[in-house]
């Protein structure tokens, strides 16, 4: 095989042998020539990324046992981080030919040194956060901000606790602020992730600590239990109730237990074993006695946040002969600035006295269904908007368009909305509205049911 292959080889012209090997990053042997097939430094820079061509350091990198051998040239390592620079040309530089790095990924490394060499950002959900930390550790700040700008971007309730301890840690305020917006509208999807277990002490108090946690006090107490689980799995020791409440200390003071209903107390934090008898009587007797123990815990229940609403009507009305439902669709596309968390819909109700209503509310994205929920609620026969939710809070992206739909089932007359707006601004929030090809019962952007949009921002 190899002699067939020999006369085609000799055809290749040695400029795309050289080509050919570039693409590699990897200049052939002796090659003199190379840098005239490239235009700018730049792309001249990129042949030296992670090549051993006149490579005048080496990194090991990584842990013991995992570690990868990078090399690098001192001079554009130098131009490319401050940390680099003092390194190598500082007044305590050390000239040595071999640098162990044990705390850095070897993926993260080479993303970093790929900016530094490439000028080129690559970044995966898997490695983003190890790249955070070098482009920190070796201050790298153009790459740090896009890392941030990165999990910004992914940022969700699954994930928000763990990037509020990562930001915490990098100080990123804004990144914080972000995963605040996210942990507090979508506290109990929140607290209910497995992330939420990964977190250190210090990040769990200050959850725990907040007010504006939009959630029921149980889920709380169930994710701080949760949490207790995976401590005591991570300092090898049993997770027995006494050890759950030995890893928790003083945070068990900050979940409002007495802030509970007394039936959900009864039968769940109660009798879960984590409070002492005495603790457990005392919180009895807060809630049934007319004088009250002093109780270590905080009586007091969260804020939670107060929701906002969109109103796209200037007007409503109603009609002999409107709105009629039938179990056809009312639908609307809508489109926010910033990032929202939609809470539900404000509906019209009946036009002609009291009526109790059933409603299947649904959020899409791209035609797919994001949420949906199958309500009631009770209309008293005046021109006021009801509202129905959906179980949990719906992020929304900026500048994306979601389908809000609603059917409804009870009295066929309706008060409906006119005087649509095309674009509202709701406190920092612009909303934008636009007609749905869902819509089957007459539903657009100047008139019809949908007149309001509940969120958190």
């Amino acid at each position: 095989m190899a002699a067939e292959l020999l006369p085609t080889k000799k055809l290749v012209s040695s400029a795309s042998i050289q080509q050919q090997n570039l693409s590699n990053n990897n200049p052939a042997p002796g090659c003199c020539s190379w840098q005239g097939l490239y235009p700018t430094i730049r792309e001249r820079n990129s042949v030296m990324f992670n090549n051993e061509m006149m490579a005048d350091v080496h990194f090991v990198v990584g842990p013991p046992g995992a570690t990868q051998r990078v090399p690098g040239h001192k001079y554009v390592l130098a131009v490319g981080s401050s940390v680099f620079h003092a390194m190598f040309y500082g007044e305590l530089a050390e000239d040595k030919e071999e640098i162990r790095i044990p705390d850095v990924e070897p993926p993260s490394f080479l993303a970093m040194l790929k900016y530094i060499y490439c000028d080129e950002i690559e970044l995966c959900a898997d490695t983003v956060l190890a790249t955070l930390y070098a482009a920190k550790k070796y201050m790298v700040p153009h790459l740090a901000r896009a890392c941030v700008g990165f999990l910004e971007t992914s940022l969700s309730a699954r994930n928000a606790c763990v990037l509020l301890s990562q930001s915490c840690l990098f100080e990123e305020p804004d990144l914080t602020q972000r995963c605040w917006e996210v942990i507090d509208a979508q506290a109990e999807l929140a607290l209910r992730s497995d992330g939420f277990c990964d977190i250190d002490a210090q990040t769990l108090e200050s959850i725990l600590r907040r007010e504006t946690l939009n959630a029921k006090e149980t889920a709380v107490f169930e994710a701080a239990l949760s949490w207790a689980e995976a401590e005591c799995q991570r300092r090898d020791l049993p997770p027995t109730v006494d050890n759950k409440r030995l890893v928790l200390g003083k945070a068990v003071y900050l979940i409002r237990i007495p802030a509970m209903a007394l039936e959900d107390f009864a039968n769940g934090a109660a009798q879960s074993g984590v409070l002492t008898l005495t603790e457990t009587n005392d919180i009895f007797l807060w809630h049934t006695a007319s004088r009250k123990p002093d109780l270590l815990f905080c009586t007091r229940p969260r804020a939670g946040l107060a929701p906002q609403r969109c109103h796209r009507f200037q007007s409503c009305a109603y009609r002999s002969n409107q709105w009629r439902y039938r179990g056809r669709c009312d639908s609307i596309q809508f489109a926010a600035d910033r990032r929202v968390f939609v809470a539900g819909f404000g509906l019209y109700g009946s036009s002609c006295g009291s009526a109790e209503y059933g409603a299947r509310i649904e959020l899409k994205r791209q035609g797919v269904a994001v949420a949906q929920r199958q309500v009631k609620f009770f209309s008293d026969g005046s021109s006021s908007t009801f509202a129905v939710w959906f179980d949990y809070p719906v992020q929304i992206e900026p500048d994306a368009f979601y389908t809000a739909s609603a059917v409804l089932d009870g009295n066929e007359l309706s008060y409906f909305g006119q005087e649509g707006m095309t674009e509202v601004q709701c406190g920092k929030v612009t909303f934008q509205f636009q007609c749905s090809s869902d819509s089957t019962n007459g539903t657009g952007v100047q008139g019809g049911q949908i007149p309001e949009l509940i969120f958190y921002a």
